[in-house]
């Protein structure tokens, strides 16, 4: 006699299709096997630590006496609306550190009371905050 096995009787039953509800599409049928987010946020917390950030570097006293001589020319040559590049440091919102970011434009103010530049496209860029400041304007100061 043949060796039987558990629910050898339902093996080659045909499945049974609702009459009363229709039949998922695929995408659906997928969505019920989707894996479960048990630790919610901790994939956008490791980005985040995997993120980099630089240090504030430092400017010694010639490039800052160099800094000062060029926001000087700017001031008096103001009129003229100079095109530059400033690269200035910009401080993470989360972490510490932050980025250099260079932007160019051409300079619409100095505020001496609040201590920024104004560039076209309403950038202000505090003066504590810049790296550097290129332009045609300082080929005279060499």
């Amino acid at each position: 006699m043949a060796e039987r096995f558990p629910y050898e009787d339902i093996l080659y039953v045909a499945r049974h299709v609702s009459q009363k509800h229709p039949e998922p599409t695929m995408t659906d049928r997928a969505a019920r096997f989707h894996p479960f987010a048990a630790i919610t946020g901790y994939e956008e917390m490791v980005l985040e630590e995997a993120r980099s950030t630089e240090a504030r570097a430092e400017l010694d006293e010639e490039a800052l006496t160099a800094l000062n001589e060029k926001l000087n020319l700017l001031r008096e040559c103001i009129d003229e609306a100079p095109a530059v590049t400033v690269t200035y440091f910009e401080p993470d919102k989360r972490k510490s550190g932050g980025t250099y970011v260079r932007v160019t434009g051409t300079v619409l103010r100095l505020d001496e009371y609040e201590q920024t530049v104004s560039l076209s496209g309403d950038k202000r860029i505090s003066i504590a905050s810049i790296y550097s400041i290129e332009g045609d304007i300082f080929s005279e100061l060499g």
